[in-house]
């Protein structure tokens, strides 16, 4: 499929999570079957509660699968739903879930470690970190969280300057570290949450 006829991450979540209803597969041999059909007459065939067949209903509208037009019956109107087509297509263009721009620009912040942040920097082979420990809270209530690094994240730690040296650009310690460029993203991901967590500083 080309990445024109991709829908959007979102989209493709809550249809999916339509298609794994325990009903849905009963449900939708239901509407290839019918001409179309009410969310009334959806429920009472898959004996069901007409609430259930009403959101499967809409998500699926919602989604572009299924038509919808008002009826009548007497004085009250109703809305009946038909299938557009007969196959589901999923497609979810990964680069859309990620912009690179702003981690692009990040590469010239000048960072250092921060003094008594409290963090815990364990060596691993090599020059590299293999884990950060990061401790949160104080006495019986302190937590800690551990980050595990990938080889790109502990060769550039291992060479972040220490709080009594200047900082360096991101740049420069990954050029340090021998890191190339396809290292950026994962590099400026760690260096979010360790400002984030006051480990390192700008």
């Amino acid at each position: 499929m080309n990445s024109k006829d991709a829908i959007s991450f979102e989209r493709s979540r809550r249809l999916a999570a339509l298609v794994a209803k325990e009903y849905a597969k009963d449900f939708l041999t239901l509407l290839v079957m019918y001409r179309d059909i009410s969310a009334s007459e959806a429920a009472a065939r898959l004996n069901i509660h007409i609430k259930t067949a009403q959101d499967f209903l809409e998500g699926l509208e919602e989604a572009g699968l299924l038509n919808k037009r008002e009826a009548a019956e007497g004085k009250r109107p109703y809305f009946r739903y038909s299938l557009k087509e007969k196959t589901i297509h999923f497609s979810i263009d990964l680069d859309d879930l990620y912009d690179p721009q702003p981690h692009i620009s990040g590469a010239a912040w000048k960072i250092k470690e921060r003094k008594n942040s409290g963090a815990l920097f364990k060596e691993g082979r090599g020059e590299r970190i293999s884990t950060v420990h990061l401790y949160e809270g104080r006495g019986r209530s302190r937590e800690e969280r551990r980050l595990s690094l990938t080889d790109c994240q502990g060769r550039f730690l291992f060479h972040l300057p220490f709080p009594t040296q200047p900082p360096s650009s991101v740049m420069d310690i990954m050029r340090k570290a021998g890191l190339g460029e396809d290292c950026l993203p994962e590099i400026m991901d760690l260096v979010d949450i360790l400002l984030e967590q006051k480990v390192i500083m700008i």
